[in-house]
């Protein structure tokens, strides 16, 4: 569970930013990489923008605003070869900070757009951002050192930080919102929630790197190409993941029955007096059966993948096997729903999970779920449509038959 957990934290979106960082190391200087180099940030800031109007995702606009700015001060205000070499420190030090906080706080806050009351505030606050940055970069010329030395003001062991040049306030800032991001997306597990982390990791390694030879843009566009993957694969899983359930989509069904190919069973599953939960014991209670009975489909035995088809219907795909063959594992899907303890929370039950049963609450309401299964197979010329229509029939049967039960 933990490996996959590291895995789901890591692919793609940190992959990609480990390629393109070791891309920017070791190609950036090439001859032949020049016109990448010259048109890979516009393009990659471009495409997120449209992405971002197209899907109204005022938080990864807003994000691609930041790193571009970011970008911008770095460049302008903290060239190399300018003659106040303490302004450079003190702005690329605090774009390390406020970068990573901010898309630290971005992942904590829901989708609102950008032309309503609360995207026009976040807009206000990143131009806040920019404001304090030109405001020291203004304070660095007159208090040149005085304003370094504190950005660099040793609060740990030195060789603990020796390895982010950055100073020791500029580290542990950015740090700690790095780590804070990866809670998030160890805690839920979504692409934004991943984007949002490796964007921050990549805005790190851009001020570290410094503004010199273009490697700081580079670096940030990368970071912004990690928030584009990262919004497409959101996008993905809106379209073909049900939210309720956590179970693929009814599109993603369709999808794999164009790939099957040969002989393959198709499973139509339906939750008995669905409408008898909702109507007494209301519409919260009836999510709670659906996820309930999601996720025994989830781990349906003998290779079958499960699917929400809609409302309490579920369908279940076996790609290789007859209708006989799947029958047993069916039969053992219904039995396990025929068995899991579905309890009502009760009025004293706690919100958590308790560890004693003194603890558990006394209110809750045991409820009886079953589920119905018809299943019909693949045969001679029949279309996909049309097994999915003959397992909707075996359905009918099923419940004709009294519920509860497997028909072929």
């Amino acid at each position: 569970m933990l490996t996959r957990k590291l895995l789901a934290l890591v692919f793609p979106e940190g992959v990609l930013l480990v390629a393109a960082v070791a891309l920017v190391h070791w190609g950036a200087s090439a001859h032949a990489a020049t016109a990448i180099v010259r048109y890979y940030p516009p393009m990659v800031l471009g495409a997120g923008a449209l992405l971002a109007w197209r899907f109204q995702r005022g938080r990864l606009l807003l994000a691609l605003a930041g790193l571009a700015l970011a970008d911008r001060a770095m460049l302008w205000l903290a060239p190399p070869d300018s003659g106040a070499p303490y302004a450079g420190t003190v702005v690329v030090r605090v774009v390390a900070m406020l970068v990573p906080a901010s898309l630290a706080m971005l992942a904590f806050v829901g989708e609102r757009g950008m032309l309503t009351t609360a995207g026009l505030r976040r807009l206000a606050v990143l131009g806040a951002q920019l404001a304090l940055v030109l405001a020291l970069w203004l304070l660095s010329a007159a208090y040149p050192v005085g304003l370094a030395r504190a950005l660099d003001v040793v609060l740990l062991p030195r060789p603990l930080l020796a390895w982010l040049p950055l100073g020791q306030p500029a580290a542990l800032v950015a740090l700690g919102a790095i780590a804070v991001l990866a809670g998030r997306a160890l805690w839920r597990p979504d692409p934004e929630n991943r984007g949002f982390l490796w964007a921050a990791i990549g805005s790190v390694i851009a001020a570290a790197a410094g503004p010199a030879r273009g490697h700081a843009t580079l670096h940030l566009a990368s970071a912004a190409l990690v928030l584009v993957v990262a919004a497409v694969e959101s996008a993905y899983a809106m379209a073909y993941h049900d939210e309720l359930t956590r179970l693929p989509a009814r599109r993603a069904l369709n999808d794999a029955l164009l790939r099957v190919d040969g002989t393959y069973t198709v499973a139509m599953v339906d939750v008995d007096h669905f409408k008898k939960f909702n109507d007494t014991h209301g519409h919260d209670v009836g999510d709670q059966v659906l996820r309930m009975v999601a996720g025994r489909l989830a781990q349906v035995p003998g290779g079958g993948r499960a699917f929400r088809y809609g409302g309490e219907e579920f369908a279940v795909l076996f790609p290789g096997k007859t209708a006989a063959e799947s029958a047993p594992h069916l039969e053992t899907l219904r039995t396990s729903v025929a068995r899991a303890t579905f309890t009502m929370r009760g009025h004293d039950r706690p919100k958590r999970k308790p560890t004693s049963a003194r603890a558990r609450g006394t209110n809750g309401k045991a409820l009886a779920v079953t589920v119905s299964i018809g299943a019909a197979e693949a045969r001679g010329s029949l279309l996909p449509d049309q097994v999915v229509k003959a397992a909707d029939k075996a359905l009918y049967r099923a419940k004709e038959g009294g519920r509860n039960r497997v028909a072929l």
